[in-house]
Order: structure tokens, then C-alpha cells, then sequence
């Protein structure tokens, strides 16, 4: 069982950065895939960036701008979120795939956090 914690959101005007992060607790972190997902209301959840082995993947919407990066040995995987928009306005989900095959699929992750909001003000 992995448990994974988010932490860092918050309300940011347009232009703003945040710094988003996900404690993982297990013994075989490094070698998990770890994602990050958003959720807005009224819309489903959808993939925002990806991490596994040497290999990252961003949502085209988000390129750019936002940065994924990880800490094995702290058990962290980060979103540095910068140049904010009122549209990145979401839940924002950390996700882990122990499989390690990482991607955008949201069906290839098995474990979720409970989310944290990020609230972009125009």
C-alpha cells in the first residue's frame, strides 16, 4: 500500500507561481512513476505531467511552464507551477504507478492523494 500526501496549494493571482509537493511513503519509491492530475469543477480529472525513470511527460496546456521533478531520497515528487492562469484552477492530485510505466493514462495509476486546490485569481 503506498500513501501519498499533497501539499502546497493555495489562491494565487495570474502570473504567480507555486511549488506543489507529494511525501510517498514505501520502500521502493524510486522506482515508482509518479504523476500529477487536476480536477476542475464540472470537468474530469485530467493529466497534467509525468515522471518515471529518466523520462517526463507534460499535458500540452501546462508545457512550458510547469516542471515535475522528484527526490528519491526524500520520498518527493514535485509540480513547480510557474506563469499561472485562472484556468489552472483545480484539485490537483498526486498519483503512483509501483509498475513504474508512468504515461497519461490515469488508468495506469493505482494509488492517489487526497488532492489539494490551487485557486488562480485573474
Amino acid at each position: 500500500q503506498v500513501q501519498l500526501v499533497e501539499s502546497g496549494g493555495g489562491l494565487v493571482q495570474a502570473g504567480d507561481s507555486l511549488r506543489l509537493s507529494c511525501a510517498a511513503s514505501g520502500r521502493s519509491f524510486s522506482s515508482y512513476a509518479m504523476g500529477w492530475f487536476r480536477q476542475a469543477p464540472g470537468k474530469e480529472r485530467e493529466f497534467v505531467a509525468a515522471i518515471w525513470w529518466n523520462d517526463r511527460t507534460y499535458a500540452d496546456s501546462v508545457k512550458g511552464r510547469f516542471t515535475i521533478s522528484r527526490d528519491n531520497a526524500k520520498n518527493t515528487v514535485y509540480l513547480q507551477m510557474n506563469s499561472l492562469k485562472p484556468e489552472d484552477t483545480a484539485v490537483y492530485y498526486c498519483a503512483a504507478d509501483p509498475r513504474g510505466q508512468g504515461g497519461s493514462s490515469l488508468s495506469r495509476y493505482d494509488y492517489w492523494g487526497q488532492g489539494t486546490q490551487v485557486t488562480v485569481s485573474s
